[in-house]
């Protein structure tokens, strides 16, 4: 229907209805005065007193008035609502998206939809508010438009029901559905990781006749290959090929993510290799040529399986075909770098990519840190620190965890204790690895006392301990020789649903060492396997030390062989407590035999061996 139309039935609404007209009185005295930019002499000439929304319906739709005028007075009562008790209606707001779609005002009328999608008592069924359109006779022109707009208003706000709903209305009516408008939806859906709602969803756009494009079909596809559905992906991409929707190049990248990815859980090289090449097959053999993702996808790949020529092949081969290499597969190829310890490649790709004008991020500057954290260069990762925040680029939690780390293994542990006062002073929350690198760090400078009321003090900052901080308190009260107050903590740990692991039971077992009780100690071996945990080679060298000590040569030998039954192999500690404990018994011939062997496995002896040795050819006289 043409606008003269629309403002003709409006005229007939004001002058036929002998029960309007004492309000279309008020109404026209409310016309007047917008049409004279007089919005404050509303106040002042008492229009609003005898105001209701019948009043308000009337100004609304009067079509000698303009549209911004109508907004205007519509805000205006927002604004003033205590100069009279009316509060907008559905009604008035439908009329007014009518008329501000007339006018092409669309981002004004989405505004103005929104705030009766979000407000529940205005929301109400798609039929209500298209009823309203058409009472008011706003004709085929609008009702499409207003209630495409609906649909992804409600798809914004993940009212996904309510979006269907309307969805439905349109269909049922033979109102054409607008595929741009079902991909707002899909997508509204894929953040939600409602994948149920949003396949059958898809299903439905098909089985109505929306026009489907690849990148609908793309965003269906990238959703099962996350949940790990590739056979369902794969049956879809051939279903839709039928009906002449070709795959893209991002929908191929959503399988090979997905080939790799279960690799990692589960497949093989060559099984994860084998479907990797099927897919690039496709892609050659459709036409479909590689973007920066894909490329970056197989370098993460061949890095991951130890194939670091093929990666660095591939990383070459892009820049030489001309494709703008991004800084996230620049920051790739940094990290992994920096995980191999090549720092000095690493920082040339740094400084290839800045000066090709890509910003470096924050997972850039993460990868670098932790590359020169490993290595123990606190200072280099102090220059990247002040390079970064110089940059505008904040530390994050990762980076603080990181630095944290190096610190403590470097032995200092003060300037860790100092980034914590600054991560506190950037709101950046400490977690649970954050305090155990800390704690680990006090421990190995023998300051005990400060570990455990660090790690005591967590859970009062509101974060909870893990199996990890649990064994660092049992292992602190077994190094004090508090063992009651060892097994409590392990206990509480119990409780909280933490598995202790072997390391813990270790800290336990060096405990009872430490306190000579023995008979406890060995106990633990076979609680350990009671719980289904394998005692391992520090399980077995704390115990044989403590028969040692106390003189059990033969029991700490028989431990020895049973640590070769089961495939754990002696280090250094276990063979120098052995020989140690032979030396003192005289018994040099089997330590010499013992020291041959140690050798022979490639294991350095130390000073202390050497000592127990020569002993054991003067033992002194019972």
């Amino acid at each position: 229907m043409s606008t003269q139309k629309v403002f003709k039935t409006l005229r007939q609404v004001f002058s036929v209805n002998p029960a309007l007209a004492p309000n279309q009185g008020i109404a026209q005295n409310i016309c007047a005065t917008l049409k004279n930019s007089e919005l404050k002499s509303l106040k002042s000439k008492n229009l609003l007193s005898d105001l209701n929304s019948d009043v308000i319906h009337l100004v609304l739709s009067n079509p000698d008035l303009k549209v911004q005028s109508c907004l205007y007075f519509f805000k205006f009562l927002q604004r003033n609502r205590r100069l009279c008790s009316y509060k907008p209606d559905l009604q008035a707001y439908v009329i007014l998206v009518c008329r501000l779609l007339t006018a092409r005002k669309f981002a004004e009328a989405k505004i103005m939809l929104n705030s009766v999608v979000v407000d529940n008592n205005l929301r109400s069924p798609v039929s209500v508010v298209a009823n309203l359109v058409d009472e008011y006779d706003y004709g085929k022109r609008i009702s499409p438009k207003l209630l495409d707009m609906l649909f992804r208003i409600y798809a914004d706000n993940e009212l996904f029901n309510e979006a269907l709903e309307v969805f439905d209305y349109m269909k049922n009516n033979g109102v054409e559905l607008d595929e741009r408008s079902c991909m707002v939806f899909l997508r509204a859906l894929k953040r939600a990781n409602n994948v149920e709602m949003l396949v059958n969803f898809f299903r439905q756009m098909v089985d109505s006749g929306v026009q489907i494009t690849v990148y609908a079909m793309s965003v269906v596809v990238d959703v099962l290959c996350k949940i790990g559905d590739v056979r369902k992906a794969r049956n879809l991409i051939d279903e839709m090929g039928g009906k002449g929707v070709k795959p893209n190049v991002f929908t191929y990248n959503s399988l090979l993510d997905a080939c790799i990815r279960k690799h990692d859980m589960m497949d093989g090289n060559e099984v994860a290799m084998a479907g990797i090449d099927e897919i690039l097959g496709l892609m050659e053999s459709n036409g479909v040529s590689h973007n920066v993702a894909t490329y970056t996808l197989l370098i993460e790949w061949f890095y991951a399986i130890g194939k670091i020529e093929e990666a660095e092949r591939l990383f070459k081969e892009m820049c030489e075909k001309g494709i703008k290499v991004d800084a996230y597969a620049y920051t790739t190829v940094i990290n992994w770098n920096c995980r191999l310890g090549k720092l000095k490649r690493a920082f040339e790709l740094f400084d290839e990519m800045t000066e090709k004008g890509l910003t470096p991020t924050v997972q850039t500057y993460g990868a670098l840190i932790n590359g020169v954290c490993k290595g123990g260069q606190m200072e280099a990762a102090e220059i990247l620190v002040k390079e970064m925040q110089d940059k505008g680029i904040e530390i994050n939690l990762v980076i603080s965890n990181t630095l944290v780390d190096g610190y403590c293994k470097k032995g200092m542990i003060d300037e860790a204790l100092k980034l914590q006062d600054v991560m506190e002073k950037k709101g950046i929350a400490a977690d649970v690895f954050f305090y155990s690198s800390i704690s680990n760090g006090l421990c190995k400078l023998k300051r005990n006392d400060e570990a455990k009321k660090l790690l005591l003090t967590m859970e009062e900052k509101g974060v909870a301990p893990n199996a990890v901080t649990f064994t660092a308190l049992v292992d602190i009260y077994c190094k004090e020789g508090d063992i009651s107050a060892a097994k409590s903590v392990l206990r509480e740990m119990e409780r909280k649903g933490e598995h202790p692991s072997t390391v813990t039971y270790n800290a336990l077992i060096d405990g009872y060492v430490r306190k000579g009780r023995m008979k406890e100690a060995r106990k633990i071996i076979d609680e350990l396997e009671c719980m289904k945990l394998m005692p391992d080679v520090y399980t077995y060298t704390s115990i044989i030390h403590g028969e040692c000590i106390i003189g059990n040569i033969d029991e700490a030998l028989k431990l020895f062989g049973e640590m070769s039954n089961k495939g754990l192999i002696p280090n250094v500690v276990t063979y120098t407590a052995l020989i140690s404990g032979l030396s003192k018994k005289g018994r040099s011939e089997e330590a010499f035999k013992l020291y041959d062997e140690m050798i022979e496995a490639g294991l350095t002896p130390d000073d202390s061996v050497y000592s127990s040795l020569v002993g054991s050819l003067h033992p002194t006289a019972a």
